[in-house]
């Protein structure tokens, strides 16, 4: 479902919204920014992903919708960089909704001529768009607008931009489930992350879920208000009572070959970030209700695909040994 839809049924209460941002410069270094309709400030193109769609569909499509333009080298930022999520993200549109934005940014470069061709749609998203420098910059729109203009003006030695204080988010709950709730089992985006933990001789932990018997990685759902960071810590003591003195993030795992329907029938779009665990200290305490059986595998002895709990841990997987083959 998409954010519009959601709202129908959940009011203005917060909620987590999967979104991307797009940063376009010009041969000047100048970026490129809209004034919004929604507040008449400004902020970088960008917006929530559609059920199913990856970032960097969802950045294309975005940046045609609210200037008009196309940009063929358009790509996602690595991470952390390229990273959103957390408190400071919050939002709160003149309407009275609340958001916490999570997700991805992307960026690309278009002549400083492509502004005389911009061509928003009618949908009033876009009330003025403008080339500036990153040391003259306009009043933002929001927190994440504020976020994404620090990570390039960190790029070139300018101090970062204060962020405006933001209230206590939610206490820590069950999102998915409450959604669950008033929306049935139809498609929900699932922001989340998993854990890659290694022992001494390099084998990788896995868990067996108590309820469908499939083997995966500690993990799960972010909850509004967290960063994946903080997401991936939580779960991973929640699950194995470990915990890493360092979670290094690997990738971002999105898109439409992502969506996973669990066997009650619920669906879920997954856009998980993949971290690897460092310094992991305690005592490896499996969860009772949710894990039935731990074990350590190696490269070659891990479960079948059929024994994993669906393509997003598959490819997790894919990641990790794409990693050991690369080591001396």
């Amino acid at each position: 479902m998409s954010i519009m839809e959601l709202r129908k049924v959940w009011g203005p209460a917060p909620l987590v919204a999967v979104s991307v941002g797009v940063f376009i410069r010009d041969e000047h270094g100048r970026v490129l920014l809209q004034r919004r309709g929604d507040d008449g400030l400004w902020g970088e193109p960008g917006g929530a992903l559609e059920p199913g769609e990856d970032f960097l569909t969802g950045a294309r499509r975005e940046l045609l919708e609210e200037t008009g333009l196309e940009c063929p080298n358009l790509s996602l930022i690595s991470l952390p960089e390229g990273l959103q999520s957390g408190r400071a993200l919050y939002g709160r549109y003149p309407n009275g909704h609340e958001i916490y934005v999570v997700g991805m940014r992307a960026e690309g470069q278009l002549p400083s001529a492509a502004l005389e061709h911009t061509a928003p749609d009618d949908s009033g998203e876009t009330l003025e768009l403008c080339w500036f420098t990153l040391d003259a910059l306009p009043t933002l729109s929001s927190n994440a607008n504020r976020a994404s203009m620090n990570v390039l003006r960190a790029r070139v030695g300018l101090p970062p931009l204060p962020l405006a204080p933001t209230p206590p988010p939610p206490p820590i709950a069950n999102h998915l489930m409450d959604l669950r709730k008033l929306v049935g089992s139809r498609p929900l985006f699932s922001p989340g992350a998993s854990v890659l933990v290694t022992d001494e001789a390099g084998r990788l932990l896995l868990l067996r879920h108590g309820h469908t018997r499939k083997w995966t990685l500690p993990g799960g759902g972010l909850e509004p208000g967290e960063s994946f960071e903080q997401t991936a810590a939580r779960e991973l003591f929640e699950e194995t009572g470990l915990t890493a003195a360092r979670l290094e993030p690997l990738e971002m795992f999105a898109g439409p070959e992502f969506r996973f329907t669990y066997p009650n029938g619920d669906v879920v779009d997954y856009v998980s970030v993949l971290y690897r665990a460092h310094s992991v200290t305690g005592t490896l305490t499996p969860q009772d209700d949710e894990v039935s059986e731990v074990g350590w595998f190696g490269v070659d002895d891990l479960p079948g695909d059929g024994d994993l709990s669906g393509e997003l841990i598959r490819a997790n997987l894919r990641k990790w040994k794409e990693g050991q083959s690369t080591r001396p």
